[in-house]
């Protein structure tokens, strides 16, 4: 009998990953991998970022708007620097000198006051007056002289100064009278006078050629005495301030005395001229 051999039946071999056969498991993926698509994302963000903002796309309305707040901040730097240089003018200055600076602020605003409640006055009178007609006729008439002692036809007479100014040298000038004149009509003068002439609001003046001054055409000799009418406590500070008009005139070796009077008259007329093209105009 013929012996019969056992044998173990051979066992599967176990699957080998696609890993193994390399010798060792699969490695995951790095994060160098991980990364490469998120910089490419920030990458291209950046870029349309970029292309929003520049080159700048504005609107014509954006445009007015930011022209006019470009002018508006222009101005606002110019008023304030200029408002800095006046202070530092005033910083600057001595303490009379701010007194009477002051002084002239408060008179004008008190003259600006006084007109205010005459015409509240006057339109008060014509609103409330029983016979209108008689009341504007009597206001026509008062304005009519007011705007002659403007014009130069009607005598004035009130408080005020007379200005002497002796030149025996001849150095006083056509400009220098000009100055005094104009320093005279800011400080609030209402009539004047220059010798014997009136002074409007066409007075010119011209120096001759052999010396001396002509005022509106006429020539006037020294010594010049302005007679004026308006306040004197206005009109006298305002030629006596440093480096103005008695000062002026006294570094050209003439002399300028200022006398207030309580009543001055300013009686020299000028003759109206018909206008040969001004028409009046209608409403």
């Amino acid at each position: 009998m013929t012996p019969v051999r056992l044998t173990k039946p051979a066992e599967p071999e176990p699957a080998v990953a696609e890993g193994d056969a390399h010798g060792g498991p699969e490695e995951p993926a790095g994060p160098e991998a991980v990364e490469e698509p998120q910089d490419a994302d920030r990458a291209a963000g950046r870029r349309r970022l970029k292309a929003a903002l520049w080159p700048p796309r504005l609107s014509r309305g954006q445009l007015v708007v930011a022209l006019l707040l470009f002018s508006l901040g222009l101005g606002l730097a110019i008023q304030v620097r200029s408002t800095n240089d006046h202070h530092n003018q005033l910083r600057g200055a001595r303490q009379e000198d701010l007194v009477r600076i002051l002084d002239e602020l408060d008179s004008r605003q008190q003259r600006l006051q006084q007109e205010k409640a005459e015409l509240e006055q006057s339109l008060g009178k014509l609103e409330n007056s029983s016979n209108q007609a008689k009341e504007a006729q009597e206001q026509t008439r008062k304005k009519m002289t007011e705007l002659g002692v403007l014009a130069g036809t009607v005598k004035a007479t009130g408080p005020g100064i007379v200005l002497t100014v002796d030149d025996p040298q001849g150095q006083v000038k056509a400009d220098m009278l000009l100055d005094t004149l104009q320093e005279l009509r800011a400080a609030g003068a209402e009539a004047i006078q220059i010798n014997d002439v009136r002074v409007v609001v066409n007075t010119y003046f011209t120096d001759l050629s052999g010396g001396g001054v002509q005022i509106d055409g006429k020539k006037v000799s020294q010594p010049y005495r302005f007679t004026v009418v308006g306040n004197p406590q206005d009109l006298t500070p305002a030629l006596n301030i440093p480096g103005g008009v008695v000062r002026t005139l006294e570094s050209h070796q003439a002399r300028a005395t200022i006398a207030q009077q309580q009543k001055v008259v300013v009686d020299a007329l000028v003759d109206l001229k018909t206008p040969q093209y001004a028409k009046p105009a209608a409403k």
